[in-house]
């Protein structure tokens, strides 16, 4: 029984118990090219908080890790067979009452775990920070934590070296063998501006690539998930430690 991962406990451990801080991991049901399993972002939102807690904590973080939420926004890949998604409207009231209870009950700070591309909590904060004064909230993203030139050969999104090298090291059974594995080609949009970045629009997955992939995997290894899974925990914990220590009220200078 891990003190920091609530799932793990029971009234009797937890009733006199006192967290600065609740971490929400939220992941993702959809696929991840041919060869990682649906439950991808979940697998890696459950190990990355774990992890990360438990470093924080034995560095004195008062933090407790809530159950992962299994399904985000997927509403570009509607045609892909068993990809699950809710409305960006339907997130906002899942957070809002997570946060109602937590509020409620004297826990302060959140902080969400985003284990999701499509998962934009941002808009979703703001709001939530005027209905609920005196509550910090704040997202992380954990892909985005590291330069991951510095560990990967191949760049992606999604199912890509870096996704794959995770999941070998994580969880290794329930990766296919490598000569199921896509390639990862992502069709590159006829707007230049969409292809640089300083335009937006949603991509329609069916369209964009033929595996569900985005960024080749073929030279991931566990090896490399390793290195990289360490070094992301590592920071992530200083993250959590920093934001137990913190006042919200004076967090500037």
């Amino acid at each position: 029984m891990k003190p920091y991962i609530l799932s793990q406990n029971n009234w009797y451990s937890i009733r006199d118990s006192r967290f600065e801080l609740a971490i929400l991991p939220w992941g993702a049901t959809e696929a991840h090219n041919f060869h990682l399993p649906y439950g991808t972002d979940n697998f890696e939102a459950d190990t990355i908080a774990e992890e990360s807690a438990r470093l924080a904590w034995e560095n004195g973080a008062k933090v407790v890790v809530l159950p992962t939420i299994p399904i985000g926004v997927n509403t570009g890949q509607r045609d892909i067979y068993l990809d699950i998604s809710i409305n960006p409207s339907t997130q906002l009231l899942i957070l809002n009452d997570v946060v109602d209870g937590l509020f409620y009950q004297g826990i302060s700070k959140v902080l969400i775990l985003n284990s999701h591309g499509g998962n934009d909590f941002k808009p979703i904060i703001r709001e939530l920070g005027l209905k609920y004064p005196g509550m910090f909230l704040a997202v992380c993203n954990w892909y985005q934590a590291l330069d991951k030139s510095l560990y990967f050969a191949q760049n992606g999104d999604h199912a890509d070296e870096m996704e794959t090298s995770l999941m070998l090291y994580l969880k290794p059974e329930l990766v296919l063998p490598d000569e199921h594995w896509g390639m990862g080609v992502e069709k590159r949009n006829r707007i230049i501006a969409f292809n640089e970045g300083w335009a937006w629009a949603e991509r329609k997955w069916h369209k964009v690539s033929a595996d569900t992939g985005i960024g080749n995997p073929m030279e991931a290894s566990a090896e490399k998930g390793e290195k990289y899974f360490k070094d992301l925990t590592l920071k992530v914990s200083t993250l959590i430690c920093d934001l137990c220590a913190a006042d919200p009220e004076n967090l500037y200078h």
